[in-house]
């Protein structure tokens, strides 16, 4: 049973890693879509066409038969191991999974918008989205290897530290930027 749980979980583990590559790839496809239908013509239209088959490519490809399998892993560990189900900090888990499909299924909103060439947020916007994985990540990484509700409110002030951190960095990129645009 031990090795048979093991293959799962190392599946599982797999596909959340493919999963959150894209995740974390895909905003960033975003941005440069925004700024390239900004673009004059023909560099609009090459670029456009481009970036649209990159990001049909990685989202239809890799992200959601990733986000796919990596919940059908899930749910065949919590079969397995239905005890978890009983832990605290699964519950958290949990939440930060189900705040993950929400941050899934809204990036893929997103996704459709641009490949219609309709584009009803910013770069900068698409920037700060790009961020969510990230925070999503770090608390999903504490809860599994911490299982501790006191050591993962260190875990959660870490993320705040951590956002904190991204928007100074944001902020300074953006100056950087309206400096030298091409920074």
């Amino acid at each position: 049973m031990t090795e048979y749980y093991n293959y799962i979980k190392a599946l599982h583990l797999i596909f959340v890693i493919t999963w959150f590559a894209g995740l974390f790839y895909i905003p960033r496809l975003f941005v440069y879509q925004i700024e390239a239908f900004h673009k004059p013509s023909p560099e609009k239209e090459i670029l456009g066409k481009q970036l649209k088959l990159m990001a049909k490519r990685l989202w239809n490809i890799i992200t959601w038969p990733s986000a796919i399998l990596a919940i059908v892993f899930a749910i065949w560990l919590l079969v397995l191991q239905p005890f978890w189900l009983q832990q605290g900090w699964m519950h958290v888990k949990l939440t930060f999974v189900i705040l993950l499909i929400f941050y899934h299924l809204k990036t893929h909103q997103f996704y459709k918008q641009l490949q219609r060439d309709e584009v009803k947020k910013s770069s900068n916007f698409m920037r700060l989205w790009n961020e969510g994985a990230t925070f999503i990540l770090f608390a999903v990484v504490f809860l599994v290897i911490l299982k501790n509700a006191i050591n993962w409110i260190f875990g959660v002030i870490g993320i705040l530290v951590l956002g904190i951190l991204l928007m100074l960095g944001f902020k300074i990129y953006k100056n950087i930027r309206a400096k030298n645009p091409d920074a």
